[in-house]
């Protein structure tokens, strides 16, 4: 080391990046995801924590006429509602942040711990509840479609002719399909086959192909079991009785719709405690707003001549 010292006829960058400020970015996590479902729901709020989805009993019952010239009697009727209606009970996503309080003091430049600590939390609790609205037992929607809703794929990988089907069972005003990456994968590779390329659209700034027009939303939130899986079709929005999206209004310390920080105070260990919560559940108001592609083959591949 000595000889290279003595031989070296100007400053070396290992001595001079003593005197150099570093540009630092903010942590990085790499679970963190677009989140594009929670984007696309139509989100409602629900003052008591209850949100009752009345229906009515029979539809078919209801009757009317298109009268002729004449003086034919009209019909009479009424509309009656279910005696029991389904409530959809608000959710919690909850964790308490630690944070020491010399190391908030201290290590605040150029970016607040604090700040980042809770940043980073945040974006963990959002990511558990997109789960939960795709996967949550009570209201998840991969538990809440109808049997009628449920189709399987013909051959094993997803084709034009299965998301065809798909569409006949979400047909009024459908919005988006919902899988996972490597499904989307999967359909593009068969439309290939098929020389019928998918075009894209541009939603959010982001490129996603599409399929009659309906785009495919990518969701790693979808399980892969046994190289199978699942496509949602969705269509959302209270007026068009689709899948709606439930939060807490005006909570205490209030972030975002149905997410709060509140101080919980600083204990004898000089640790200060933040409690992170996020209220949410989803409803689907008619059985027609979703329907559920199964046995989704992801591993299928062919070779082109």
């Amino acid at each position: 080391m000595a000889n290279n010292h003595e031989n070296s006829t100007a400053l070396g960058d290992i001595a001079a990046r003593q005197l150099a400020i570093a540009t630092r970015t903010v942590p990085q996590m790499g679970t963190i995801t677009p989140r594009w479902l929670t984007h696309l729901l139509h989100w409602v709020p629900v003052e008591a924590g209850i949100y009752r989805v009345n229906k009515v009993k029979d539809a078919s019952s209801v009757t009317v006429d298109c009268s002729g010239r004449d003086e034919r009697e009209l019909p009479q009727t009424f509309v009656d509602y279910i005696e029991n209606p389904r409530e959809y009970l608000l959710s919690a996503v909850n964790t308490v942040l630690d944070v020491h309080t010399r190391v908030s003091d201290l290590y605040s430049k150029p970016y607040n711990q604090i700040a980042e600590q809770l940043r980073l939390t945040i974006e963990t609790i959002k990511e558990r509840q997109e789960s939960e609205l795709i996967n949550n037992k009570e209201y998840g929607l991969l538990n809440n479609i109808a049997p009628q809703q449920r189709i399987k794929t013909r051959t094993g990988a997803p084709t034009p002719d299965d998301l065809d089907e798909l569409l006949t069972k979400v047909w009024k005003e459908p919005g988006f399909f919902l899988a996972h990456p490597l499904s989307i994968a999967a359909f593009g590779r068969e439309c290939t086959r098929r020389g019928v390329p998918p075009p894209t659209v541009s939603l959010f700034g982001s490129q996603f192909i599409t399929w009659r027009g309906i785009p495919l939303i990518p969701c790693d939130k979808i399980g892969i079991e046994d190289n199978k899986t699942k496509i949602l079709l969705i269509r959302t929005g209270e007026s068009r009785q689709g899948v709606v999206g439930l939060y807490q209004p005006d909570l205490p310390g209030q972030q975002s719709p149905g997410l709060a920080v509140r101080f919980m105070g600083i204990n004898h260990k000089a640790i200060a405690s933040y409690l992170v919560s996020l209220y949410c559940s989803l409803a689907v108001l008619t059985d027609d707003a979703i329907a559920v592609l199964e046995d989704v083959e992801v591993n299928k591949y062919h070779v082109y001549q």
